[in-house]
């Protein structure tokens, strides 16, 4: 019983749980080839925020998961887009027709589209990895921000900030809602997050081996068989993107020591090496995004078990902390 008072107290009074109309401040990643409509309704359904991660996906592919989504939820959910998606304006005007509320940006100038998605009564938030995009960002009118450390998988930022020193620096340099993400796969990691300055979390890698995830069984169980230190940062001479490691790994590592330029990389990066990775299973020709936490996953789960998990371990470190004497 005190836990159920703690949660509902905590949820009225939540900036995240307000802004997106959610139970839980929790909200799942908009992943490449893991993010589809069956894992963002799945985590919406469970009280948290669904994001469906366009990235992946061509313009009328992401309104069928739109759809889809809407059929199988009637709770909040949103999509992520990334700006530096080559057909960016067909996404924006799919999310436009199909009268999406929440829309995350990531891996670009949110400017370009901010005002244009606020003109259409979208909530919008955006994802940094320092405190100068964070500042830029709220100047550009979105309503809350992601700060993504360097223990994230996907895409991420060239300082390598840790989550741990990101969110105090840019809880100081904005004042608008902030999620914190990378390295997020528990409830202690939430409270520690909280304690930090954030108003909620994002979650990545635990979702990506929900049962509802997209990805491929062969992706999900590379993701619990790998250890402390099978991830690492990777192509930073184009997008720094966290890897776990495998035969492309190796290649690109190898490239990189022996200074090949951009060019290169693009041409062993090639087209399809996520899909091929993430969607189709190849371990290992395929490029496989996963965070830090990964070593610290272990079994597939349904994504509201997932949730719930974080949450309930959220409030019993909570309860514990308030506990302590010194």
């Amino acid at each position: 019983m005190g836990i159920i008072a703690i949660s509902s107290n905590f949820t009225a009074m939540n900036k995240i749980c307000s802004l997106f109309g959610v139970r839980y401040p929790i909200v799942q990643a908009g992943m490449v080839w893991c993010s589809g409509w069956e894992l963002a309704s799945a985590v919406s359904n469970a009280g948290g925020l669904g994001l469906i991660g366009s990235g992946s996906m061509y313009p009328e592919i992401l309104r069928s998961h739109i759809q889809k989504c809407r059929a199988a939820t009637t709770k909040s959910f949103g999509v992520n887009i990334p700006l530096l998606y080559p057909n960016i304006a067909e996404h924006i005007q799919v999310v436009l027709d199909e009268g999406v509320k929440i829309v995350f940006t990531s891996a670009g100038n949110p400017a370009t589209w901010t005002a244009k998605l606020k003109e259409a009564g979208i909530t919008v938030v955006h994802v940094v990895a320092n405190t100068k995009f964070a500042r830029k960002a709220e100047a550009s009118g979105v309503d809350a921000i992601v700060a993504e450390g360097f223990e994230a998988g996907g895409h991420n930022g060239r300082e390598e900030t840790t989550t741990l020193c990101l969110i105090p620096m840019v809880r100081e340099s904005v004042s608008i809602p902030l999620i914190a993400a990378g390295g997020i796969g528990s409830g202690k990691a939430m409270l520690a997050a909280m304690a930090l300055g954030a108003d909620g979390v994002q979650v990545g890698s635990a979702f990506a081996v929900s049962e509802e995830s997209s990805g491929h069984l062969n992706f999900k169980q590379a993701i619990l068989n790998s250890a402390e230190g099978d991830t690492k940062l990777s192509l930073k001479t184009l997008v720094p993107v966290r890897l776990l490691k495998n035969e492309f790994f190796l290649k690109v590592e190898q490239a990189e020591i022996a200074g090949a330029d951009k060019a290169s990389l693009e041409a062993l990066l090639g087209k399809g090496r996520s899909k091929k990775g993430m969607f189709e299973g190849d371990l290992d020709e395929g490029e496989l995004e996963i965070g830090q936490v990964s070593a610290m996953l272990s079994k597939i789960q349904p994504a509201s078990e997932i949730l719930h998990r974080i949450w309930n371990e959220f409030l019993a470190e909570r309860e514990r902390v308030c506990k302590l004497r010194f």
